[in-house]
């Protein structure tokens, strides 16, 4: 009895763990079966991407660089092609055993041997790696030779930015050179585009337009290994160009303002008075961007860096000077519209000035004698300009000034270097240096010295307006399809200069807002009385044209190159009474304490239609330097409108 119970609950737990070990098996089964049904439908989608990952890769192709031309088309920024040699890493059995064989056939020296080394040490295992961007003929004829033993080694038919006009454009569209990390992290077009030995913009118009230059990455996606090695390609696709943008600039003009200030240091702006087009902007000295493409040397560097007359500079956005007498057309026409003078107003030059225990001299020791308007700013007579300056006030000038376009970006964020510049008042001087204002430092302004700072190229904008008969421009270094044509914007000009000469006769009393203009009125005017727009120009033509004129010797007889402009010396250094009596020559006065040397003009004169700027720094006298180099360009500017002219009416008439 007791052994056949004890038999029973031994059968009975058997029977139990038979069922549970039977239970476990189906709870197993099902799993097993339902983990493969998920990983046949559920993840099969996830896990082919897995294995096509394994499976395939993908290459990014360095994307092609939109090209700059100048305003009639040519190529002054392109892409040249080169012979490079890539290394792909996943192909390679022994890297530093192929370095050094690639070492000995290409005479690598060491410290580049390093780059490379270090360069392969900072990328991803598949990343290539662009051993050599510019091969000779002869040694990329090498390494085809020798490919037969350099597993991994490709050599490449590539392409590269190329400067065909070397320095004359250098600090106008900058250069390139490869994309640091810190390009990549702030820039979010470089970092979708981004392959290893990517050139970007550093400067000017290259760094400006980065985003629309850099152009979209090509893509080549090959089948690989277990080791990652490339077995046959699956895809090829062409990447796009960026985008090609066309400046304002005539080469031949911006090549001539290059050759003139060669030896000096300095700056040429060139404008039209109506569209504002920038038809040359020259800063001296400069460099060929070239250099930086594949990795400056450090001779080339160290001479750019040290060189005194600073070739990084851009003189003309970044240049700030005082504007010496160029700035005495503003003054004289605050003065005017201010109604604190008329054009017979007269001063009797003694050759200084003296107020408050001071004395202010005029640059010529026996005076000017008895000047009005004109003759004051022929013979560019400072204590004329003193004596109105102190009945007009500083900040009534200021406002003057800055309606024509000083002590502001002339391009605005076009360039990221471009400087504001400074043009003082009452209220500036309180708030920056924390003390009043006083009657000399007005003096002082009223003959461009003193706080006031300006930009070449808004010396050129100031001068411009002036020319255009008091209307604001807008200017601008590129060629867009909606852009203003002149002979809109001329239109503007001469219909509102109308309808203000009736509203000034009684026949309207809102002239100006009877005219209606599509682009909103923007070329408003800048004056009060178109009479004291006429009384100025026809000073500066004084200044050039007749004698005693500052700057009568660098003169043009024929009507056809006639302009008309101002003379202009910046004090560096100020002269002391010993300096003064001695009347040192330039030559005599060490270099870094020379005058600045400017002039400002326009022309031609009965029918003005370029605006001009000229900078030398420590150059001395604007008539003996600046005045004569400007003579020069004025006669290619004008036989270069005619081909001008032409281009841009055929442009037109395609649009």
């Amino acid at each position: 009895m007791i052994g056949g119970h004890f038999n029973a609950r031994k059968l009975q737990t058997i029977n139990r763990r038979i069922f549970i070990l039977g239970a476990a098996k189906a709870i197993v089964f099902t799993g097993i079966i339902t983990r493969l049904f998920s990983l046949q439908i559920s993840d099969n989608k996830k896990y082919l991407t897995l294995s096509d990952k394994n499976r395939l890769r993908e290459w990014r192709l360095p994307p092609v660089r939109g090209e700059f031309v100048d305003y009639f088309g040519n190529i002054i920024a392109g892409n040249l092609k080169v012979f490079q040699i890539h290394v792909i890493p996943e192909e390679v059995e022994n890297f530093r055993h192929l370095m050094l064989r690639l070492k000995e056939i290409l005479n690598i020296n060491n410290n580049k041997f390093k780059k490379i080394i270090k360069k392969k040490e900072s990328q991803k295992p598949w990343e290539t790696l662009v051993v050599s961007e510019n091969l000779t003929w002869e040694q990329f004829s090498k390494v085809n030779y020798f490919l037969h033993e350099l597993i991994g080694v490709k050599p490449i038919l590539s392409i590269s930015r190329n400067y065909p006009f070397s320095d004359n454009y250098t600090h106008v569209l900058g250069y390139v050179s490869e994309a640091s990390k810190d390009d990549i992290l702030k820039n979010e077009v470089i970092k979708n585009n981004h392959v290893p030995g990517l050139k970007v913009g550093k400067t000017g118009l290259e760094k400006s337009f980065e985003e629309q230059l850099i152009g979209v990455n090509g893509v080549e996606r090959y089948e690989v290994n277990a080791y990652g090695k490339r077995i046959k390609q699956i895809e090829h696709k062409d990447g796009e160009q960026g985008s090609k943008i066309k400046l304002t600039i005539d080469t031949e003009i911006q090549k001539l303002s290059n050759q003139l200030l060669k030896g000096v240091a300095g700056s040429i702006s060139v404008m039209d008075i109506y569209t504002g087009e920038i038809v040359a902007m020259q800063s001296s000295p400069s460099f060929d961007p070239n250099l930086f493409l594949f990795g400056i040397s450090h001779k080339d560097w160290q001479s750019i860096r040290d060189n005194p007359l600073k070739p990084l500079v851009n003189k003309t956005l970044s240049g700030l000077y005082s504007p010496g007498s160029t700035f005495k057309p503003i003054v004289a026409l605050s003065a005017l519209e201010n109604n604190i003078i008329d054009k017979d107003f007269k001063v009797n030059c003694t050759g200084k000035t003296e107020m408050y225990g001071q004395t202010y001299h005029c640059w010529k020791k026996k005076g000017h004698g008895v000047v009005n308007l004109r003759n004051a700013m022929k013979q560019s007579c400072d204590t004329y300009f003193y004596e109105i300056a102190r009945k007009l006030g500083v900040d009534r000038l200021k406002e003057t000034a800055v309606k024509f376009g000083l002590g502001e970006k002339v391009l605005k964020e076009t360039f990221n270097n471009e400087k504001k510049g400074l043009i003082p008042n009452t209220q500036w001087k309180k708030n920056a240096l924390g003390k009043g204002w006083v009657i000399g430092e007005t003096l002082i302004t009223g003959i461009g010295q003193g706080y006031t700072q300006t930009t070449p190229l808004q010396l050129c904008l100031m001068t411009a307006q002036l020319a255009n008969g008091g209307y604001k421009i807008f200017p601008r270094i590129t060629v867009n399809k909606d852009d203003e044509t002149y002979e809109e914007i001329k239109l503007f000009i001469e219909n509102n200069y109308k309808i203000n000469q009736k509203s000034e006769s009684g026949l309207f009393e809102s002239g100006q807002e009877l005219f209606s203009f599509k682009k909103e009125k923007k070329h408003t005017r800048l004056f009060k009385n178109f009479e004291n727009i006429k009384l100025i120009q026809e000073a500066m033509f004084a200044s050039t044209n007749e004698v005693r004129g500052t700057s009568y010797s660098s003169r043009i007889e024929d009507p056809k190159y006639q302009f008309a402009g101002k003379t202009g010396t910046s004090q560096v250094k100020r002269i002391t009474k010993e300096q003064r009596e001695l009347d040192l020559k330039t030559v005599d006065i060490p270099y870094n304490d020379r005058d600045h040397a400017l002039y400002v003009a326009f022309g031609p004169y009965k029918k003005p239609r370029y605006a001009l700027s000229v900078v030398i720094e420590h150059g001395g006298s604007g008539s003996s330097t600046a005045a004569p180099i400007a003579k020069k360009l004025f006669k290619m500017i004008l036989d270069r409108h005619e081909v001008r002219e032409k281009n841009r009416i055929k442009k037109q008439i395609k649009i």
